[in-house]
């Protein structure tokens, strides 16, 4: 399987991988990690030393190392027709993203566009000649 060179569709629905549930797509998302969550002594990202985490220097979220290579969406969970879809975020780990995405996933986007309006994602080159 190659890297994901797109974004799944807004609303689109597609089912998990051991088709045991299915989801709708949201949007996407970068997963990010709490570093407050870290149990006491921390390690200190910057100096590489165990300190008290109120002691900790840094950002506080940071994207999760894990979910890096792997396309993140807010997703709703279908699970039953009856019940009210439960929201979530969903790191799909069978599928890799290109370079490409990969750099937009983790782009400092809100930084440069602080209303939101972040940049779209790079667009598949579909080969065809334009003149």
């Amino acid at each position: 399987m190659g890297p994901t060179r797109a974004l799944l569709p807004h609303r689109s629905q597609h089912s998990s991988p051991g088709a045991q549930y299915s989801f709708r797509i949201l949007g996407p998302c970068c997963r990010l990690f709490d570093r407050e969550e870290l149990p006491w002594p921390c390690c200190r990202l910057q100096w590489r030393s165990k300190e008290p985490s109120w002691r900790r220097i840094g950002r506080r979220f940071v994207p999760d190392l894990a979910c890096r290579r792997s396309p993140s969406y807010a997703v709703e969970l279908l699970l039953q027709p009856d019940l009210r879809p439960t929201k979530t975020v969903l790191t799909l780990f069978a599928e890799r993203l290109s370079p490409e995405l990969k750099e937009w996933w983790y782009s400092r986007c809100s930084l440069r566009y602080p209303d939101g309006a972040a940049p779209d994602p790079p667009r598949r080159n579909t080969g065809e000649a334009h003149g």
